[in-house]
């Protein structure tokens, strides 16, 4: 038995996520299949998190075991050859068996994309989120920064069914900020791990800062211990990437 992971890439807009779902299209489940047609049995790919429906990814880091001795640049190549052109591996090394891209690592990084004029192409639609209203992008930049360091992000997080399991929902955020490249207001953060919805709903809570409906004080409230109050509004999921999972 050996252990293989990769980095996988791929276009969420037409996909139920990445965990399998049955009767779903998945990103998931279409690795698992393309997968276990090499293997010649059925697979688990095991990712370094769930991303939403509609969501994309840079790099996803995934990991599978199998018994299969393909070279890693062939297992590339075949795996690639009987995916969707929507799903794309990018890289496979030989990893301890131990190895799980979830509970290994360290820091990830997302990004989410606001596409500010007033027509958005065609071509860039399924990557952004369209929002050409007035949005005071200042505001929104500092109050991206008081997001970072450890806080608990109860109020940013979605209901999860591993909320019965108690788990704490503090995380350290390393990075939070705005920037403008052109017509897109990119929203880039780096955290220990993140919750079910955490990104979107923190870029909606600096959406609605920016309008002017929210004050500093107001996100910061947000990051009290037992504020009770209600995740959101969360940013639609176009907008969103996963971008780089790091590892020791």
């Amino acid at each position: 038995m050996r252990r293989l992971r990769f980095n996988v890439a791929y276009d969420g807009t037409d996909f139920n996520g990445w965990q399998v779902q049955p009767g779903l299209p998945t990103i998931q489940g279409t690795l698992e299949d393309a997968i276990g047609r090499i293997e010649g049995q059925a697979v688990h790919v095991a990712g370094s998190g769930r991303t939403d429906a509609g969501v994309h990814a840079f790099a996803q880091t995934a990991a599978v075991t199998l018994t299969n001795r393909i070279p890693p640049d062939n297992f590339r190549h075949a795996v690639n050859r009987l995916l969707p052109p929507t799903i794309r591996i990018s890289s496979v090394t030989e990893a301890d068996p131990d190895f799980h891209p979830r509970f290994h690592a360290k820091r990830k990084t997302y990004e989410y994309r606001l596409y500010r004029d007033e027509i958005c192409p065609p071509f860039d639609r399924r990557f952004v989120y369209h929002y050409p209203y007035p949005l005071n992008e200042t505001r929104m930049a500092e109050a991206a920064r008081l997001l970072e360091g450890e806080h608990d992000f109860t109020a940013f997080a979605a209901s999860d069914e591993r909320d019965a399991a108690g788990e704490s929902k503090a995380r350290t955020i390393f990075l939070s900020n705005l920037c403008r490249k052109e017509q897109v207001l990119i929203y880039r953060v780096t955290g220990s791990g993140f919750l079910k919805h955490m990104v979107r709903n923190i870029v909606g809570v600096l959406i609605e800062t920016g309008k002017g409906n929210l004050s500093h004080e107001d996100v910061a409230a947000r990051l009290v211990p037992g504020n009770g109050i209600r995740p959101g509004p969360a940013a639609p999921a176009s907008g969103l990437f996963l971008v780089l999972v790091e590892y020791e």
